[in-house]
Formats: structure tokens, C-alpha cells, sequence
């Protein structure tokens, strides 16, 4: 009998501290890097929009993160792939902070290092993790029309607080697109097609609607998030675009440097996800828990 290499992989609900809520994130455990075709068969089998692989780098003193979407399509930017996979690490029990000597704890992805604030939950002892993205910039604004086709939608369901549908970015480029009120945000279909001409026309990624919260809920507006450019249709949970929003609506005098707010997102989906976002003078932080859900070990 063929003796297979046999890699350990947790399944963790991310930027949620319940199961099967929040956005599901198979994270891979291997030894060192592996053939690009083995990271995207894995990625394809598991079927989540993303999956990511880590491995302590003894020479790195870090832990290194590379994340896939199921079209094999490699991820950068400090999202719910990265949050999950550094709380999937310190959740497993693996040292990945005790060789560092900065200030910061830090993990590697796609050759840099990415910044983290990392706490613990008093009561159930589960990893917080903030990621550090770098400070938004506001880069260009889209025709309302164009973006109201694309979804589905009138012109005047974008009509949001002086709001136009705007790119941002941190470390990935965004559309920002003001929805009227949570029932309209909650009931369209976008056309794939025409948002992914969209995206290729003015050069971004994905579209993150949003729309402002009743006063008095926890938090500060709620979201859907759409990425057909490469292969997401609806995500839960996106921590890539709650960090521009976040700059976004700072810069714009909605929210308030230095103060933390909550996002809420994947209601439509059934997977309800809570985000924290703070806009700081240096950068932005996006942060949140994550659980394991599922343990298993996988093939090669």
C-alpha cells in the first residue's frame, strides 16, 4: 500500500464566536510550502471562498499564510482568511509570537509582514485577533446608474446620505456602494456579469454595500459584500473591505477616528458575522473571534 503525506486542517467559523455562524475558513496545516496545483486542488475540494495553509518558519520566526479561493485564484490582504488561520494556529497551540522580539507580533503573507493586536477572552480563552491594514485611500467614484444596474436596483435605492458608490483601498481595492435601508440591501440579486465588467473597467475587486444601522443597535451599519471577479458570488464575512469602509466613512465624517464600531454582515446568507473596525491616524485595525468548527486530516 502507497504510503500517503497526510496534512491536519481545521474548519473555523470566522468573526464569529458561534458555529455555524460568521464565514466558514478551512485552514491547512503543512510543513513548509507545497506545489501551487496541491494548494488549489485542496482549495477547490473544500469549496469555501477561501482557504488558507500555514506553517511555522522557523528562519521567519513567524507564522506564514498563503490563502486560495476554489477558481485558484491566491488571496492577498488581511482578511477573514487571515484571521482565521492565526486564530486556527494559537487555537492548534502552536508558539508562533515567542521567537519575536518587536513590540508587535506579526505573521508573513506574500513575502511581508502583517502587523497584529492579539488578546484573549477573559472568559473562554479564545484568540482575539486585529489585523493592522494601512490607512484607507479614497481612490475614485463610480456612476451611481451603473452600479444600480449591475445590482438590480433604482437609482434612488443608492441614495444614502450624500454616499456615492466610491473605490477604496487598504490593502485591496473595494467598491463602496451606499444602500438606502437593510430591507433593499436584503432583497437583490446582482447581475455577476455586469459587476465583474464593472470591476475590470475601473480596476477593483469587489463590491461591499453597506447601509447605515438604526440608532441603538450594536452596530454601526450593516453590509453584503459581492466578488465575481474571482469566484466569490456573496461572501459572509470581509475583512479586506470592513477596513476601507471603516476609512471611508471616517474620512467622510459618518464614524470618528480612534473609536471602535462594529459591522454587521451576512444576515442575508444566514451567517451572521460581527466585525470590529477602529480608523487610527497610522492605520486601520478589523479584527474579531474565531471557533473551530471541524478537525479532520486530509490526503495528498
Amino acid at each position: 500500500m502507497i504510503q500517503r503525506k497526510v496534512l491536519e486542517y481545521y474548519v473555523l467559523d470566522v468573526f464569529s464566536n458561534e458555529s455555524y455562524k460568521g464565514n466558514p475558513l478551512s485552514v491547512v496545516f503543512t510543513d513548509g510550502n507545497l506545489k501551487l496545483e496541491t494548494y488549489q486542488n485542496i482549495s477547490r475540494e473544500f469549496r469555501y471562498s477561501e482557504t488558507s495553509f500555514v506553517y511555522y518558519s522557523t528562519r521567519e520566526k513567524a507564522l506564514v499564510v498563503r490563502s486560495f479561493t476554489p477558481t485558484g485564484i491566491e488571496i492577498d490582504g488581511a482578511g477573514h482568511n487571515l484571521l482565521g488561520a492565526v486564530c486556527g494556529a494559537l487555537l492548534k497551540g502552536i508558539p508562533i509570537f515567542d521567537e519575536q522580539n518587536e513590540s508587535e507580533p506579526f505573521v508573513i503573507m506574500n513575502h511581508s509582514a502583517i502587523p497584529l493586536t492579539v488578546s484573549f477572552d477573559p472568559e473562554t480563552l479564545s484568540p482575539i485577533v486585529q489585523m493592522h491594514q494601512k490607512s484607507a485611500v479614497i481612490k475614485q467614484e463610480i456612476p451611481t446608474y451603473r452600479i444600480a444596474v449591475a445590482l438590480g436596483l433604482k437609482i434612488e435605492d443608492l441614495d444614502v446620505n450624500a454616499f456615492v458608490p466610491t473605490i477604496v483601498k487598504t490593502e485591496v481595492a473595494h467598491a463602496m456602494v451606499p444602500i438606502k435601508n437593510s430591507e433593499i440591501l436584503n432583497s437583490f440579486v446582482p447581475d455577476n456579469k455586469l459587476l465583474i465588467e464593472i470591476s475590470k473597467e475601473y480596476d477593483f475587486e469587489g463590491f461591499y454595500c453597506f447601509t447605515p444601522a438604526q440608532e441603538g443597535l450594536d452596530h454601526i451599519v450593516e453590509t453584503r459584500f459581492f466578488n465575481p471577479i474571482i469566484g466569490i458570488n456573496e461572501d459572509p464575512a470581509t475583512g479586506t473591505a470592513a477596513g476601507p469602509l471603516i476609512g471611508f466613512l471616517t474620512q467622510k465624517k459618518f464614524t470618528k477616528s480612534d473609536k471602535e464600531y462594529k459591522i454587521l454582515q451576512g444576515v442575508k446568507l444566514k451567517q451572521p458575522s460581527i466585525i470590529e473596525v477602529m480608523n487610527r491616524e497610522e492605520d486601520i485595525l478589523v479584527g474579531g473571534s474565531s471557533i473551530i468548527t471541524m478537525k479532520g486530516e486530509l490526503y495528498l
